[in-house]
């Protein structure tokens, strides 16, 4: 029970923080700023930041612009009007660790790129909408992987959601694709992260020199949206979300 209080505030820093990022004016600002304006909200929010340090990454958050579909260092990249921002961010507080990943446009955006963030975070919704006790990992992979593929959007299958908690990322995992009652079956009071990634091309991806960034192999446009969850008797508690 205590926990769960704890995972319960963990979620709310992290979804204050990207709520605060999100009405940043991006434009002109270097994904280095943004991401210290991530460390400074969460400090005074009292949580610790669970990606620094984690495999050796060098930062509080992951900043993936445009083609770049996770794990982002910040640095000195400046971004532009028009450019597609994907904040993936993970808070501990007390111990217990959430994950959660908004993708948003800076200044003007295309149909396009609407189209790209209606649907995926539209996918991960379905998913998420899947969940409840005795939910098996295909049946959330399969809502996912519906709504991706009604858009015509390409599903990345190299990355998946995970387990989180009391790690970054723990057992099991959760595709974004897969065949309904197939896979692990999940239970009440466990915490897991949904988390799909789209591309408006194919689904490969590489990895680039710094040795985190993945960005898309045919250089489309891809975004990335991501909630912690709790799984209930019945449903889900989405914990990311304020």
């Amino acid at each position: 029970d205590q926990e769960i209080k704890d995972i319960r505030v963990s979620g709310q820093m992290l979804a204050t923080v990207l709520q605060y990022l999100k009405q940043q004016d991006m434009i002109g600002m270097t994904t280095k700023h943004l991401a210290d304006l991530a460390a400074s909200e969460l400090k005074k929010l009292g949580g610790k930041p669970a990606f620094l340090g984690y495999g050796g990454f060098p930062d509080v958050i992951c900043i993936s612009l445009n083609a770049e579909v996770v794990h982002g260092i910040p640095g000195d990249e400046i971004i532009q009007d028009g450019d597609l921002v994907s904040l993936d961010f993970g808070v501990n507080y007390n111990k217990m660790i959430t994950d959660a990943a908004i993708t948003v446009v800076a200044g003007e955006s295309s149909g396009a790129k609407r189209r790209l963030l209606k649907g995926t975070e539209e996918s991960l919704l379905a998913g998420i909408g899947a969940v409840k006790d005795g939910v098996r990992t295909g049946d959330i992979g399969a809502a996912v992987e519906k709504v991706l593929t009604q858009y015509g959007f390409g599903i990345v299958r190299d990355l998946v959601g995970h387990g989180v908690g009391h790690e970054v990322h723990e057992e099991p995992d959760i595709p974004n694709y897969g065949i309904a009652g197939t896979g692990k079956k999940l239970s009440t009071g466990m915490t897991i992260a949904i988390e799909p990634m789209s591309t408006l091309g194919n689904d490969r991806v590489i990895l680039d020199n710094d040795g985190w960034t993945i960005r898309t192999y045919d250089g489309s446009l891809s975004a990335h949206f991501e909630h912690t969850i709790l799984i209930t008797s019945d449903s889900a508690e989405i914990l990311t979300i304020v």
